[in-house]
Parts: C-alpha cells; sequence; structure tokens
C-alpha cells in the first residue's frame, strides 16, 4: 500500500484547525484537539535549583518536558536557566497547579501565562488620526522623512530648496505608494551622528511638522529622543513619537507622551555589543521600556516596539535578531522593524547605500514572516509590494493595495 506523508511543521494554530477541518474532524474533536497540537518551547532563566526541580516535576506529569542547565540539575548553589518543551494544554495543566508552589513559582506562572497568551494573540487594534491599524491583519508601512543634512542613506532633505513643498512631495509620493505612516526625523541617530541640541532640531522640525501635519492625512511619527522636542512635536500636529532609547533615554519622555495620550514607539538601544543572551536582553529592555510606559500613564495599546536593528549590535546580532524577531510577539504589543539600507545590509553584501534595495526586501520579506507588523523604510514602493507579495503568502489570501 502506498502511504500521503506530509510533514507538517511550524502550523500556526489557525493553520491546524484547518488541517483538522481538512480530514473532517469533528466540531467536538477540533475542540478538544487544538491546544494538544500547538507546540511551545520557552526559556526560563533565574530558576533556583529547587524551583527548577519541581518546575521539572509538574512538567514531566504534564506530559511535557523541561531540560535543566548543570548547576539545576545537581542542585548547584546557583542561579541557572531551564527550556521547557510541550504542547499549550500541557502548559495549561502546568498552570492550574503552578501557583500552590513554593519558590517564586506563583509569580512564574503568572509570567508563563502571559507570554504564552500574549504570543497566540495578536494586539488590540490602534486608531491614529483617523487610521486604524488591526495588527496580524496585514503588514503596515512607515515611510521615512529625513530632515537632516548627514542621512546614513544620502536621502537627508535639509539644504534642499523649496523645502517645505519638497517634503510634501515626497509625502504624497508615499501615500500614493502605500505608506500608511509618515516617520520624520531632524536628527541623524546613526552610531556616528553628530547630535544637535534640541533647539537645532526643533528649528528643522517644526517648519516642515506644521505643514504636513494640516496637509497629509496619514498619522505622522516624529523620531525623537528628547523629551522637549517630542512635547513641541505633539502640540505642533505630531501623531505618534518614535524614541531610539526606548523610554530610557530622557526620563521625561514617558510623562511628555502620556500628556498627549500619543502611541510611542520604544526601540532597544546600548551603548555595547556585548550580551550574554542578545534575544533574552533585548525582550527584558523593552519589558522595561513597557513598564515605564504604562507607569507614566500610557496604555500598553499604544506602544510599539522596535528591536533596535543597527544600534548596539553586530552584523550578526543583527542577522540573528531577524530570524529570532518571532520571539519579541511575547511582550504582547505590536513589531516595528526598521533595516532599510542599513549597514547589515551593505556588510553582508559588500554593497554601499546606494545599492541596498533587494537586502533590505530580503529583510523586510523574512522580517514580516517572522511577525513584524510595521517596516520602516525608505523605497516605501518597492517595499510596499514586498510587503503585499509577504502578506499574500503569509495570510494565505491576497492583500488589497489600500492606497493603490
Amino acid at each position: 500500500m502506498d502511504y500521503g506523508i506530509r510533514l507538517l511543521s511550524g502550523l500556526r494554530p489557525a493553520d491546524l484547525i484547518k488541517e483538522f477541518e481538512r480530514i473532517r474532524v469533528s466540531p467536538e474533536g477540533i475542540e478538544i484537539m487544538k491546544e494538544k497540537g500547538d507546540f511551545i518551547l520557552l526559556k526560563v532563566d533565574g530558576l533556583s535549583a529547587q524551583a527548577a526541580a519541581i518546575l521539572k516535576q509538574e512538567m514531566l506529569a504534564k506530559g511535557g518536558e523541561a531540560a535543566l542547565g548543570k548547576d539545576l540539575a545537581y542542585l548547584g548553589s546557583k542561579e541557572g536557566a531551564a527550556l521547557l518543551m510541550g504542547t499549550k494544554a500541557q502548559y495549561r495543566r502546568l498552570l492550574s497547579i503552578l501557583p500552590r508552589q513554593p519558590f517564586g513559582l506563583a509569580q512564574l506562572a503568572k509570567e508563563l501565562e502571559n507570554i504564552i497568551e500574549a504570543a497566540a494573540t495578536p494586539p488590540p487594534s490602534l486608531t491614529v488620526k483617523g487610521q486604524e491599524f488591526h495588527w496580524g491583519k496585514r503588514t503596515y508601512i512607515m515611510g521615512i522623512i529625513n530632515l537632516t543634512p548627514d542621512s546614513f542613506s544620502g536621502d537627508g532633505l535639509l539644504n534642499r530648496r523649496r523645502l517645505r513643498d519638497v517634503v510634501l512631495a515626497q509625502a504624497d509620493r508615499f501615500m500614493a505608494e502605500g505608506a500608511d505612516i509618515l516617520d520624520v526625523g531632524a536628527e541623524s541617530t546613526r552610531p556616528d551622528g553628530q547630535q544637535i541640541p534640541a533647539t537645532e532640531e526643533l528649528n528643522r522640525l517644526l517648519p516642515v511638522l506644521e505643514v504636513l501635519a494640516k496637509e497629509s492625512p496619514l498619522p505622522i511619527s516624529v523620531d525623537t529622543y528628547k523629551a522637549a522636542v517630542a512635547a513641541e512635536a505633539l502640540e505642533n500636529g505630531a501623531d505618534i513619537i518614535n524614541d531610539i532609547w526606548g523610554l530610557q533615554g530622557d526620563p521625561e519622555m514617558a510623562t511628555v507622551v502620556a500628556k498627549y495620550k500619543a502611541p510611542v514607539i520604544v526601540m532597544h538601544n546600548q551603548e555595547s555589543c556585548v550580551y550574554h543572551d542578545l534575544m533574552l536582553e533585548i525582550a527584558k529592555f523593552l519589558y522595561k521600556s513597557i513598564e515605564i510606559a504604562e507607569e507614566a500613564g500610557i496604555s500598553k495599546e499604544r506602544v510599539i516596539i522596535d528591536p533596535g536593528i543597527g544600534f548596539g549590535k553586530t552584523v550578526e546580532d543583527n542577522l540573528f535578531v531577524i530570524e529570532r524577531l518571532h520571539e519579541l510577539k511575547a511582550l504582547g504589543c505590536p513589531v516595528l522593524l526598521g533595516t532599510s539600507r542599513k549597514s547589515v545590509i551593505g556588510k553582508t553584501l559588500n554593497l554601499p547605500v546606494t545599492e541596498r534595495v533587494e537586502g533590505t526586501a530580503a529583510t523586510v520579506a523574512a522580517g514580516i514572516m517572522r511577525g513584524a507588523d510595521i517596516i520602516r523604510v525608505h523605497d516605501v514602493k518597492e517595499m510596499t509590494r514586498v510587503a503585499r507579495m509577504t502578506d499574500a503568502i503569509l495570510r494565505h489570501r491576497p492583500v488589497e493595495a489600500e492606497h493603490a
């Protein structure tokens, strides 16, 4: 007898349900089985040996598995890490018993539950300037407008004649090409960029921002890490603040954003490229940013996270972050990915900044497949096409050209 065998790997829960339906499993059976086919692998750091022993015992009792580091396995005195492996159904059973256990396992249960639910559920939708952003439905495009003389990508507009007309024309073109958001920056944030005072940044920004806010229907994000600039920008028509230091640079930034009830993009950043566990440290940084936002009065629904490609990371780090981008979905916020024309592409392909469109396209497609909700790009027309094609593959349906 010839059997037809097909490997089903990496299925999302919705795809698993479709496979159940395809072989005509009953609705009752699907309800029982769907969490048994949803496999989840989690890394837990900071465990004591006692907590790890109980966690392993309970995970095994529920049909899952837990791999312990050497110090934990031999009941050493140091804290360590464990890898938990199991289906969603097995984790449900674990979480029913874990809150009653000692050694901090009740708190761990809460965090595990939050991560599992956040990873499986799209963040709540967001309305900005009358535009609805339904996360998970499609990828949104952020077009970059640089009001600088020293942009790394060579697209700085500061010294152009009739600057406001040039910016308006670019904004109109971006909208026609598919942009959903405009990101306006008046200071270059490249690693070797020249820092400027807030007054100079505002002198560049405000004349253009006032016109854009009135003339463009698209939400406007302002790329700044200075609270004083953010306050003036929000007062003069900006809709979103994009902070490369994730509310952890200027201590007044979160208060300013909260005052105007604006969404904020918090990016991971650090001075060095030294990490013990890259993705864990990025997640911890962004989690702290989310906490700062909520403590200031910014609801989590208004926080967008960015792993900070090109900031405090080596080429290998940047490629690893893109490949593991889906891990950040566990934070429960929309994910923005900004790789456009960056040095990770130039150094990988040995290409100048003027020849990085194809490399950018590869990072955009890979990022979307791994969970990016927004892509921040210079080449809006080309990357909109990449995003729509990737969305059609990922979401199993053609994506309507809303701005075409």
